[in-house]
């Protein structure tokens, strides 16, 4: 009976592990709109535990760019910049649409290998910015490997506002993701009750569509979390299609 209370203890403390610890590509705006008043948004890419504000190295992305109005791709990846967040690697980058519209900007990883879960962790990130309030075309997908196609405005939501979406894999609905959820806990003013509220968790339905209620005001990462049918230098490689949305 004490080697199986052991084994039952030991298992719960690896669920809470795992569930505390969860990965996120990130990719922060100082703005999700852009005016006559703000007209260069200012980005930063890492990897993170954003609620435990908890930081990984991001190495140089393969691939960093932006879509405007679903159509005209630019790549950026020559723009970035060294930075530090949470205490390891990080890139910046300030970008001035030309011209009102929307603009996802999106990067793709190199993958990280995770020797704590035995595998390589591969979050291709987005987020959504609005120039000039002429924001339309949102819920288009981007053609991403694995992408999160919002079914709720993914800029402008007060904090109380369910996020709905569409998980996407290889240009189809992935049905029955499951979908982690984390606050960027950027001012470290919140606090979970306990390791099992760090992370929230949905399963998206048949259709792959998920639904969340954000709480709080500030940023919401959304990672839809699927195994790509190839492995990666010998290991699973988990593909995470994350948005960032911010609730106000």
């Amino acid at each position: 009976m004490k080697i199986r209370m052991t084994i039952v203890t030991t298992a719960a403390a690896l669920l809470m592990a795992s569930a505390a610890f969860a990965h996120f590509g990130m990719l922060i705006p100082d703005t999700d709109e852009l005016s006559q008043d703000k007209r260069t948004v200012n980005l930063t890419l890492s990897f993170s535990h954003p609620f435990e504000m908890v930081g990984m190295e991001l190495e140089k992305p393969a691939a960093f760019f932006v879509v405007a109005n679903g159509e005209a791709k630019t790549d950026l990846l020559g723009t970035l910049k060294p930075a530090k967040v949470m205490d390891h690697t990080a890139w910046t980058v300030a970008y001035t649409p030309r011209e009102p519209g929307l603009y996802a900007f999106v990067f793709d990883p190199v993958p990280y290998k995770e020797d704590a879960e035995n595998n390589y962790i591969r979050h291709i990130t987005k987020v959504v910015i609005d120039a000039y309030g002429e924001g339309e075309g949102w819920n288009k997908p981007l053609g991403l490997k694995t992408e999160i196609v919002p079914l709720t405005r993914p800029f402008g939501n007060y904090a109380g506002n369910v996020f709905q979406g569409v998980v996407m894999l290889d240009g189809k609905p992935a049905p029955y993701t499951r979908v982690e959820v984390e606050f960027y806990n950027q001012d470290g003013k919140r606090t979970a009750p306990n390791e099992r509220m760090i992370t929230q968790e949905v399963v998206a339905d048949g259709n792959g569509v998920f639904t969340f209620a954000c709480p709080w005001k500030g940023w919401w990462g959304f990672a839809g979390l699927n195994a790509d049918s190839a492995p990666y230098q010998g290991r699973e490689l988990e593909l995470g299609a994350v948005i960032w949305v911010n609730m106000q």
